[in-house]
């Protein structure tokens, strides 16, 4: 029995063994990368700099982005730089990184997205009262403590997954470092203490997700209730988006931890973890872009700011080649 302090490096699952299959893979995480952190960064900027986006839900979109922006470099990078260098090392500091930033970012993620729904459910429900129970004193709380639960949450974790004795070499049978994967390198009794801190982690994921469902059960029979079909179809559709981000998040999530393991094999599993690790900080900006008309107005006027600025340097640059004043 060895301290897992005392090993050097994991080994990491790899997604091919042909060359010509790493770098394939290089490439389309590479792709995938560069458009989260586009799509992620305009939302960013249209959020900070159109006023008509400095709204409560607005704020807590752009800490949503914050946290896909976090995902995406957290897991992506090490993963295309293996697969670009043959590798599949990663090493024990580098794990715990890893590990405490990707517990951080999606136990804040599940925190925003149920005060998403908040919002939402006060913004429909509660009209009249949306403008004291969501402040802008009460936003900046609410989205405190999502981060500051985060941090706790991954600290608490990561503190106790890297004190657990490992006997059962470094092999992770995942493309990233995760609490999951490390317990089953443990032979000691010490990480029930982690499966008791992860059931607790698991209750209140499942507590977010119950009162997400009861929001939206009153959401829905407030939107029935508004007589004209336009203020109907108007309420539902502020509600579509963040319904389809909850949706991908616990789908995939949920089916990649509970699926049966009779289905269960190495490939299946590296499928079902980018799914929920790489694919929903991906599509969350265009699913939150799609239906929302002042956020695409907002995207719009960024995009029009960028290209023009990069033509008046262009010619600025070109003047200064030739001469001219």
């Amino acid at each position: 029995m060895s301290n897992s302090s005392s090993m050097p490096q994991f080994l990491l699952l790899a997604f091919a063994d042909r060359r010509e299959l790493q770098l394939l893979h290089f490439w389309l995480f590479l792709a995938i990368s560069l458009v989260a952190l586009l799509a992620n960064g305009l939302i960013l900027s249209a959020v900070a700099c159109d006023h008509h986006l400095h709204t409560p839900m607005g704020f807590f979109l752009l800490n949503l982005s914050l946290t896909d922006l976090g995902c995406i470099c957290t897991t992506v990078p090490k993963a295309m730089h293996n697969s670009l260098q043959n590798t599949t090392t990663i090493s024990y500091m580098g794990c715990a990184a890893q590990v405490f930033s990707f517990m951080f970012l999606i136990s804040a993620e599940v925190s925003l997205l149920t005060i998403m729904c908040y919002d939402r459910y006060v913004a429909i429900c509660k009209p009249l009262h949306y403008g004291t129970l969501l402040g802008s004193r009460a936003c900046a709380h609410m989205a405190a403590a999502a981060w500051a639960t985060g941090f706790l949450n991954s600290l608490l974790h990561t503190s106790s997954t890297f004190s657990l004795p490992l006997c059962q070499g470094n092999a992770l049978g995942q493309f990233f470092c995760e609490v999951p994967q490390i317990l089953k390198l443990s032979c000691s009794k010490s990480y029930l203490r982690e499966l008791g801190l992860l059931l607790v982690t698991a209750c209140l994921v499942f507590g977010c997700f119950v009162f997400i469902v009861f929001s939206y059960v009153q959401i829905f029979r407030a939107v029935l209730r508004i007589p004209s079909q336009q203020g109907r179809h108007k309420a539902f559709s502020t509600c579509l988006p963040h319904l389809v981000v909850v949706s991908l998040f616990v789908s995939t999530g949920t089916f990649a931890y509970l699926k049966p393991p009779s289905i269960s094999s190495p490939s299946l599993d590296l499928a079902l973890s980018v799914l929920y690790s790489v694919v929903p900080p991906a599509l969350n900006p265009f699913i939150y872009s799609l239906r929302n008309q002042e956020l695409k107005d907002a995207l719009r006027k960024t995009m029009t700011g960028c290209f023009s600025g990069a033509i008046k340097c262009r010619f600025l640059v070109r003047s200064i080649q030739n001469g001219t004043p």
